[in-house]
């Protein structure tokens, strides 16, 4: 060995930096480009172009727009870990960034998933890493982790150009990640408890649910007793689950939440669809089960009081997410060598009140999924940009390829370790015969 590990780690670290220019205008190219899950075409067009200029082969198509790298490192005999970046953003309209057309803006930083993606292969391409570590690395840009327009999701799945609604699940299930042996990514924050970088934490599992409620038309002032009013069905679906809440334990962390995305298109008329679209999540899957069952009962009971029709739609959603502890600490060390101890945040194996689904990637391999200062506002919302890229995208990429040169150190190989030690809670085919168990299509008729 003509070179040391810190040494390596520094000549990646130092070709980062020297990049840096170039990786955080890829990462505000994608931010200027927005787009929302399973459409991310010109964003995949983005990430196919830098992987060609970085020299690197790719495969596209992976659940629509996924774009994955050829190996950029090591010996192809050895362990194989993907750095994943998220392609898609999020509809925000009254977003200042929001594109005029889709109302798509970044306004949860997946565009510097992306660019720190980048900049992990461009550090370890241009420091020659690649001749030296002892297994591969793969970039994969993955579409769809947002759980959002699931109408139009729900309509690919019933094409069969789907099988389930997030990105990752539909990865795992298309076999995209079966020679993947570990995984990270590293997720923009705003929050100050999350310092310069993170380590940490969990999410939590959910269900989404799409119902749609078929009631009657008729004249709403002339002969509103002739209709059947599906608004007024899906009203008192939204009461009844709202007087559930009561009854959820705080130990289960439980959120319960939707929209209503149609109810009526005339004034005059008595509306005769409605729509909602719901999400139900928990600390296990056994939770949004036991939730589950409750929330069907109040969404049948509108239809009951209505005497309307009731289609109930389950889509298999997220898994909680378990951080790969030993893969965590690696990363915490090279964390504290490039911001400062001081500035490095551990979190306890607590859930967040959100989902994702590298909680379903964690399932099956050991994934780490830090976070990253840099950002401002409020997650998901109107006022959330990303003020510092170099906090968001450049401190994250050199950690994380700092982690991989100690996972793949020829004369270390921790990753040997962290895979033999970790026991998948499923086998992928376990994992897809669970998701499919919990898809549903629960038709009710109480018109007589």
């Amino acid at each position: 060995m003509t070179i040391s590990k810190s040494d390596l780690k520094n000549k990646v670290i130092q070709e980062i930096e020297k990049s840096k220019d170039k990786i955080i205008g890829f990462a505000k190219d994608i931010a200027e480009n927005a787009e929302t899950g399973y459409r991310e075409v010109k964003t995949a067009e983005k990430v196919k172009k830098i992987f060609s200029d970085l020299n690197l082969n790719f495969t596209d198509g992976h659940a629509i727009t996924g774009v994955k790298s050829s190996p950029i490192a090591g010996k192809s005999s050895g362990p194989t870990i993907a750095v994943i970046g998220e392609l898609d953003g999020l509809i925000v309209k009254d977003h200042p960034l929001a594109d005029k057309k889709t109302d798509a803006v970044h306004a949860c930083g997946h565009n510097c998933q992306l660019g720190s993606m980048i900049g992990v292969g461009l550090g370890l391409i241009n420091s020659k890493a690649n001749e030296l570590l002892n297994g591969n690395v793969v970039l994969f840009a993955v579409p769809a982790e947002e759980t959002i327009e699931n109408e139009f999701r729900i309509n690919l799945i019933d094409e069969g150009k789907l099988g389930f609604i997030s990105g990752k699940q539909e990865l795992i299930r298309l076999g995209s990640f079966d020679d993947i042996d570990a995984a990270m990514l590293s997720h923009a924050t705003s929050k100050q408890s999350d310092g310069d970088l993170a380590v940490g934490g969990t999410s939590l599992g959910h269900l989404v649910k799409y119902v749609e409620f078929f009631g009657l038309a008729s004249h709403a002032a002339g002969a509103p007793q002739d209709g059947i009013n599906a608004l007024k069905a899906a009203n008192i679906a939204m009461m009844a689950m709202d007087s559930q809440r009561e009854s959820f334990e705080d130990k289960d962390k439980v959120r319960v939440h939707g929209i209503l995305t149609a109810g009526g298109t005339s004034v005059n008329s008595i509306p005769s669809i409605a729509k909602l679209e719901w999400r139900i999540r928990g600390r296990t899957i056994d939770v949004v089960n036991k939730i589950n069952t409750k929330i069907d009962r109040s969404i049948k009971a509108g239809a009951m009081a209505m005497g309307a029709k009731v289609r109930i739609r389950s889509i298999a959603g997220n898994l909680p997410m378990l951080q790969n502890k030993h893969m965590n600490n690696i990363y915490l060390n090279n964390a504290e060598n490039i911001v400062g101890k001081n500035n490095v945040v551990l979190h306890p194996d607590d859930q967040s009140g959100g989902s994702t689904d590298m909680g379903d990637l964690s399932q099956i391999l050991p994934i780490i999924h830090p976070r990253s200062g840099g950002a401002e506002g409020t997650g998901h919302g109107n006022n959330y940009f990303i003020k510092d890229y170099e906090k968001s995208v450049i401190n994250p990429a050199k950690a994380m390829a700092t982690t991989i040169i100690d996972l793949l150190w020829p004369d270390d190989m921790q990753i040997n370790e962290v895979i033999n030690n970790h026991k998948p809670n499923y086998s992928i085919s376990e994992y897809i015969s669970l998701q499919n168990k919990r898809m549903g299509n629960d038709f009710n008729d109480y018109t007589s």
